[in-house]
């Protein structure tokens, strides 16, 4: 719990360092994201007259249930003391789950820009989530279990080999950690135009300790979909429960790897695209949809012959 609280303002970091000097900037340091969260720590925080008690607890759920998401995933090693809680579906309610209420927490206050966002969260989420749980599904006919060591363990294993459903489960998992993380082209995560804003247009009444939780949380669950896309799909390196401290060691140090691997390329991504319109972004969270029911069915139909 502690290693994905410390590594994921890091990754933030990352990604901005290389986004600006692909465009020619110096761009600001790779610790930043840390400073940033320390001064809205200090920071006195504003509430407006008409936010309710849900307002206030909010930022501390979403943060508490990404944090607890984020730890149960196997990032350098499976078979920890708490690897039996790491279940997909459970990954998948505690993040619909912190959707819901910063949703909630987006209209209480009843301003426009408020609702606009979770109206829009709420659409990208109703097509976000079936596609993740199809994925889930498909990795759970694959490895005969939604327990993500076990998943990690037979995916690591020779016997899986090359499977379309797979690849298509993979694209689908990239294309919903795009849209569940507001990065482009879903969503710009520096802008604060209206007219583009979908997550920080509900956050754009909070303030100091309060936007500190989201920022944190919002680190947290990138880490998140790195971290399962690279035990899921790219588990090479993970230490086993049998492996020593050398094991361990080699672990952490492939996931870190990882890590920067990742944060390259979605630096990469996001700079050589631009950002569509809201009105076609169903049909570009719909592509990870029909992909994952494309796995999925491939599956049902492979058992079948």
């Amino acid at each position: 719990m502690v290693l994905v609280v410390a590594l994921a303002p890091l990754l933030v970091g990352i990604v901005r360092k290389v986004k600006s000097r692909l465009t020619r900037r110096q761009g600001a340091p790779l610790i930043q994201p840390y400073r940033d969260i320390l001064r809205l720590m200090r920071k006195e925080v504003v509430l407006a007259e008409n936010a309710s008690w849900l307002f206030r607890v909010v930022p501390y759920m979403v943060f508490a249930a990404t944090w607890v998401a984020a730890a149960l995933i196997p990032t350098f090693a499976t078979g920890l003391q708490f690897s039996w809680t790491a279940d997909l579906i459970a990954i998948v309610a505690l993040l619909g789950s912190a959707r819901f209420f910063l949703a909630l927490a987006g209209m209480d206050v009843g301003t426009s820009f408020g609702g606009i966002g979770s109206s829009r969260e709420m659409m990208i989420a109703s097509m976000a989530e079936p596609a993740m749980m199809l994925t889930v599904f498909s990795l759970a006919l694959v490895a005969g279990s939604t327990q993500l060591s076990t998943v990690a363990d037979y995916l690591a294993s020779p016997e899986v080999g090359l499977r379309v459903s797979l690849g298509m489960g993979l694209v689908a998992l990239v294309v919903v950690a795009l849209a569940e993380n507001a990065r482009i082209p879903v969503d710009n995560p520096g802008t604060h135009l209206e007219v583009t804003m979908v997550h920080e247009a509900m956050v754009l009444e909070y303030s100091g300790r309060h936007l500190a939780m989201i920022e944190l949380a919002s680190a947290l669950k990138l880490l998140l979909y790195v971290s399962l896309i690279g035990c899921v799909f790219f588990p090479w390196g993970i230490a086993g429960s049998d492996d020593g401290i050398a094991g361990y060691l080699r672990g952490a140090v492939l996931y870190l790897s990882k890590l920067v691997i990742a944060g390259v390329l979605l630096a990469v991504f996001e700079t050589s695209t631009a950002k569509m319109r809201v009105f076609r972004v169903p049909d570009f969270v719909g592509i990870a949809l029909m992909l994952a029911l494309l796995g999925t069915l491939l599956l049902f139909v492979s058992r079948s012959l």
